[in-house]
């Protein structure tokens, strides 16, 4: 596969559209089999809260996954990533209910950073409950 996007067509500031995912406790339990982060403040509600956390929360990693997701999706292809990194700033609080929590992700181009290998730098925000939850997330991509 190769990014559907096409550099030529992209300028500084374009959007990409805000997705949102929602997170509940069987998600958590599904991921943790999957990455084998098994933490208790993922799963127990008693022990995260006796750590100091509000509730049971999100991996952050989970998070970061979801916000690539955004992005790889919207330039056509996985392999268009070329780099990525966040900070976690804030916990995604996932409470035990049937809503869970809702994680809202963006981005916008915020550079075209090199006309031969056509790539561009996005700015991705996260937020969860009207609070940002990764910080300084940003990826680059290579497109068509």
């Amino acid at each position: 596969m190769t990014a559907k996007i096409s550099y030529d067509a992209v300028e500084v500031g374009t959007e990409v559209p805000v997705r949102e995912f929602r997170v509940n406790r069987a998600d958590l339990v599904r991921y943790a089999g999957a990455s084998g982060d098994f933490n208790p403040i993922h799963w127990n509600e008693k022990f995260a809260k006796e750590v100091g956390l509000p509730d049971v929360i999100a991996h952050g990693a989970y998070t970061m996954a979801q916000a690539a997701r955004v992005v790889t999706e919207w330039a056509g292809d996985p392999g268009a990533l070329v780099e990525y990194g966040v900070r976690f700033t804030r916990p995604v609080v996932v409470p035990n209910d049937d809503k869970g929590a809702v994680i809202e992700i963006g981005a916008k181009v915020t550079a075209k950073l090199d006309d031969e290998a056509r790539t561009v730098r996005l700015d991705i925000t996260a937020t969860s409950a009207g609070q940002k939850v990764l910080g300084r997330a940003r990826a680059v991509v290579r497109l068509v």
